[in-house]
């Protein structure tokens, strides 16, 4: 198989992203909340693969003809904002006005981030919260907290991506990765294990989806208090 090709094929992967944005978006119109969060999962899974793929082969001088990151973000917004807006707004977790404050706010937001071309930081971070609110409706699926809990995370959150605030990208960003990566994937097993169980509240599922959602919440504010090491 040629490089070509293997560049070729880590395109195909990524552009799967949107096929599992499709069928989490049925399984949400449905109110198959657990089918849509594992779809969704799927779909980290693979943005979390791709991106070291599309460098190994080098996408960008193998594969010129398709743009890989403007494929990357056109599926990060399906599957990180519109689908899990949607499902937020439509759970009935946010009573009246709520729900359509929360989905206005997260999509606005996250469109003018998404074309931000401040988004990423030297070492590779990201500059601002980065839109997962896929990751974010997740929890609150889980945790089911007061509705004004809810407004305020997503208020918050939104405020913070325009803001000069660090956080961790779980692969790219080399400080901590060790701990990062492990985290980031641990997030991945317990987010597919809370949906598999229907978000069943005695799951352990549920604390070490809370414990790895704090750490990737806080890893890059914190580097930016704690001085890192010099070599």
């Amino acid at each position: 198989m040629t490089l070509r090709t293997k560049a070729l094929l880590v395109h195909l992967l990524t552009a799967t992203g949107a096929v599992f944005a499709m069928l989490a978006m049925l399984a949400a119109v449905q109110e198959q909340w657990s089918m849509m969060f594992l779809w969704l999962v799927i779909a980290f899974f693979v943005d979390g693969i791709d991106g070291p793929l599309a460098r190994r082969y080098d996408v960008k001088t193998n594969a010129s003809e398709f743009d890989g990151v403007l494929l990357d973000l056109i599926i990060d917004y399906l599957t990180y904002v519109f689908v899990p807006a949607y499902a937020l707004f439509k759970s009935g977790l946010l009573p009246g006005w709520t729900g359509w404050f929360v989905i206005i706010i997260i999509t606005f937001t996250s469109a003018l981030y998404f074309a931000d071309t401040r988004m990423k930081t030297k070492d590779n971070s990201f500059s601002g919260f980065p839109g997962c609110w896929n990751m974010l409706v997740l929890v609150i699926f889980a945790l089911q907290p007061n509705f004004w809990v809810s407004v305020l995370l997503v208020v918050s959150l939104a405020i913070t991506m325009f803001m000069p605030l660090k956080f961790v990208h779980p692969v790219r960003t080399e400080r901590w990765r060790n701990v990062t990566l492990p985290m980031a994937l641990a997030w991945t097993i317990f987010a597919g294990w809370a949906a598999w169980v229907d978000f069943y509240p005695n799951s352990w599922a549920l604390w070490g989806l809370t414990l790895t959602s704090v750490y990737l919440l806080f890893a890059g504010v914190a580097q930016q208090i704690i001085p890192a090491r010099k070599a």
